[in-house]
């Protein structure tokens, strides 16, 4: 046993391109783009330990490593996709724990194994999710572009994981984001102490304020929910609000999921029966991605008591 930072990277849009190519020809296209995140990840220090039909599984004895290998993955990808018709488009993403584990017959075990393969899940096109554990082992001299999305559920865990979204866009540069990796580790609320207690969600024409105190409130297509968002893509029920120990978490209750961008970036959380911690004000996307520029996007910002 070793404790080890663990990388799950898969490929989504792998069905289109069975569409699109038959099966002889898009399984020839996955086979190489597996094998390329493989060697790319061999020359970071990474171990590949198997490919898993459109995803890779790769071991790395340290967290920065696997930090630069995720990071030249998306952008090489992002660059040689970019005029590809989007049949044809695979899409990268990534997730990574670290933690104990144990390599044997050809495989690995252990809870990192399986929390860096729910991060995947969780972790939207072009995007990297990081457990808090994979940030605290980067050196302190580090320079790591990461946003703490805060405690999140996990689908198969009883407690809550620290989540954190490591940017890789050559254009995010702002301070805000590139620190030391040893401060991205410190506690996950850093806004002034002045902390906003009320809520405002806007779609259409429609929009509604909601202090702490009034929640949980659920968006969806039900007249009974406190924010009706009609689609029929939107769930009666489609998603809940609620405020805890001084935090507004949104949670994903729906058919089709529930997409969550924040003002500062144009990386995407995407939440299927999950839930993520509204840090900043930002885009809800209920039924599909912001990919489709027809779905119903709720727009949220915080305020101040007064305000309310």
């Amino acid at each position: 046993m070793a404790e080890l930072t663990v990388v799950f990277a898969d490929l989504t849009g792998s069905t289109a391109l069975f569409e699109a190519l038959g099966n002889a020809k898009a399984t020839q296209a996955i086979t190489r783009l597996t094998q390329w995140i493989g060697q790319v990840c061999k020359n970071h220090g990474g171990h590949v330990v198997k490919y898993l039909g459109d995803g890779v599984l790769i071991l790395f004895q340290e967290s920065r490593h696997a930090v630069e290998a995720s990071s030249e993955l998306h952008r090489v990808h992002h660059d040689r996709i970019r005029n590809w018709p989007d049949a044809l488009k695979m899409r990268l993403q990534v997730g990574m724990a670290r933690g104990d584990v144990v390599e044997q017959s050809g495989d690995c075990y252990g809870d990192a194994v399986n929390l860096a393969s729910r991060l995947s899940d969780l972790s939207g096109s072009e995007q990297t999710l990081a457990s808090e554990a994979v940030i605290r082992q980067l050196p302190d001299d580090f320079m790591v572009r990461a946003r703490c999305l805060g405690p999140m559920v996990i689908r198969g865990r009883t407690e809550l994981c620290v989540v954190h979204r490591i940017e890789w866009q050559d254009e995010v540069l702002s301070e805000l984001f590139t620190m030391p990796a040893s401060l991205m580790a410190l506690p996950l609320d850093r806004r002034d102490e002045a902390k906003p207690v009320c809520i405002e969600l806007s779609w259409l024409d429609i929009s509604a304020r909601f202090t702490a105190a009034a929640l949980p409130v659920f968006l969806g297509r039900d007249a009974d929910a406190q924010f009706v968002v009609q689609d029929p893509r939107v769930s009666r029920k489609h998603a809940r609000i609620e405020w805890r120990s001084g935090k507004f978490y949104l949670e994903d209750l729906s058919s089709y999921g529930t997409w969550v961008r924040f003002s500062d970036s144009k990386a995407v959380v995407a939440l299927r029966r999950q839930e993520c911690v509204l840090m900043l004000d930002g885009e809800i996307a209920l039924g599909a991605s912001f990919e489709d520029f027809t779905v119903p996007t709720v727009t949220f910002r915080f305020l101040e008591e007064t305000a309310a």
